[in-house]
Formats: structure tokens, C-alpha cells, sequence
């Protein structure tokens, strides 16, 4: 797979996010007011009548790691998610930067670091927002 994969995500994407997770429900509230919404679909993976195994993959398995699914049923998990939301958002120049050598290999690093520590993270910023 090239660096560069990400660009070649199709619309409309489907987005598999926490709902319980602080961080996905700004974006998730920022992406239903995108001006290029309809290209992407949003499932809450918390919600009671969404079960994994009908998409392939497990719940902790999504819980771990952001997932997208392009409409050729691509997957991209991880940091790889977030370049294929924001290429059919139309931020193909900021994919493309973030794809990189070096600047690739640090992003990455840094969502892996950031989405292992997202709950606690998540509720230290609920605390204090609400300060």
C-alpha cells in the first residue's frame, strides 16, 4: 500500500466512533455541521443496535483504533482514518502533508499515543471543562 493510499478513499465514507469519547463527539458534532456532511455516513460504535461482527471486525478492535470505511469498502484504522475522512472532506493538501516521510511516521506515533490514553484523557477533560 502507497503513503499515499489515504487520497484514493472513496465517498461517502462511514465513520465508526465512540460515542462515549469525549474528543469523537466534538468532531463528530463538527462533521455534522461540514458543508461536505453528505459524504460521510456516522455510526456510533456504543450504540445498543451496533454489533461488530456485521461490519467484519471486533468491538475492542474498534474501541482501540478510529475506523473508516470507504464506499468500496476500503478500511482505514488509526491515523490512516482520519487522512481518509479529511481526503473526502476536501483537506486533500493537509493528507498529503501529513503523509510525509517523517512527518507520517511522528503523526502516526502520536494518534497510537494519543488513542491508548483517549478515555482517561477524555475524563480529565470533562472534569475540567466542567470547572
Amino acid at each position: 500500500m502507497s503513503r499515499f493510499s489515504t487520497l484514493q478513499a472513496n465517498s461517502p465514507v462511514t465513520l465508526y466512533h465512540d460515542g462515549h469519547c469525549p474528543f469523537c463527539r466534538v468532531e463528530v458534532a463538527w462533521l455534522a455541521k461540514h458543508r461536505h456532511k453528505e459524504r460521510v455516513t456516522l455510526v456510533d460504535i456504543q450504540d445498543e443496535n451496533f454489533n461488530a461482527a456485521d461490519v467484519g471486525r471486533t468491538f475492542s478492535d474498534m474501541m482501540g483504533l478510529l475506523h473508516v470505511r470507504d464506499s468500496k469498502g476500503s478500511w482505514y484504522i488509526g491515523m490512516d482514518a482520519s487522512r481518509a475522512l479529511y481526503a473526502v472532506l476536501g483537506y486533500r493538501w493537509l493528507v498529503w502533508l501529513s503523509c510525509l516521510p517523517g512527518l507520517r511516521e511522528i503523526m502516526d506515533a502520536g494518534y497510537r499515543f494519543f488513542a491508548r490514553r483517549r478515555v482517561r484523557l477524555g475524563q480529565w477533560w470533562e472534569k475540567r471543562a466542567a470547572k
